[in-house]
């Protein structure tokens, strides 16, 4: 395997890094206590990925078994536990754990033990931040009918499994 093409063609660097410190507020929190933080979007990572901080409240919440057809999803565990479906069974992630999901690999994701954080990343970076806003609009008690929640979860590329 050899690096991919150049995506930057000039011979000298430039000043463009982001940085995000910890203590800044998280761009949604769920009526639940859950929060999302934004550190890297797909936007502006121009589509390379996109990474996210999810922090659980506590009460038991997360997606059961789905898979996406044009991304990867990739979780690393800050803290905590968090239950992972690896397409056979749900696994028990602590600190340090890392779960890769490839295009159409099954997964899920829940905490059933209490606060936890772990770190989402998506590849290529979708634009995630509208589905995790809708997520909140839902949770909040915005109703959708069934074709509008199937609609929902298509345009946003999670196709749920029983």
């Amino acid at each position: 395997m050899s690096y991919p093409p150049p995506i930057y063609d000039r011979d000298t660097g430039e000043i463009s890094a982001s940085i995000r410190l910890t203590g800044e507020m998280p761009e949604i929190v769920y009526p639940n206590g859950n929060r999302v933080h934004y550190l890297a979007t797909g936007q502006g990572t121009g589509g390379l990925f996109g990474l996210y901080r999810w922090e659980f409240a506590g009460p038991r919440s997360g997606p059961d078994a789905h898979f996406h057809k044009t991304m990867t999803e990739s979780f690393y565990v800050l803290a905590g536990e968090v239950s992972i479906f690896d397409g056979k069974g749900w696994v028990t992630t602590r600190p340090g754990d890392f779960v890769h999901a490839p295009a159409g690999g099954l997964h899920g994701f829940r905490n059933e033990a209490g606060a936890a954080s772990m770190l989402l990343h998506f590849a290529p970076g979708a634009p995630r931040e509208a589905y995790f806003e809708g997520l909140a609009r839902m949770a909040a008690g915005e109703t959708l009918t069934d074709a509008e929640r199937a609609a929902f979860a298509i345009e946003h590329d999670n196709h749920w499994v029983d």
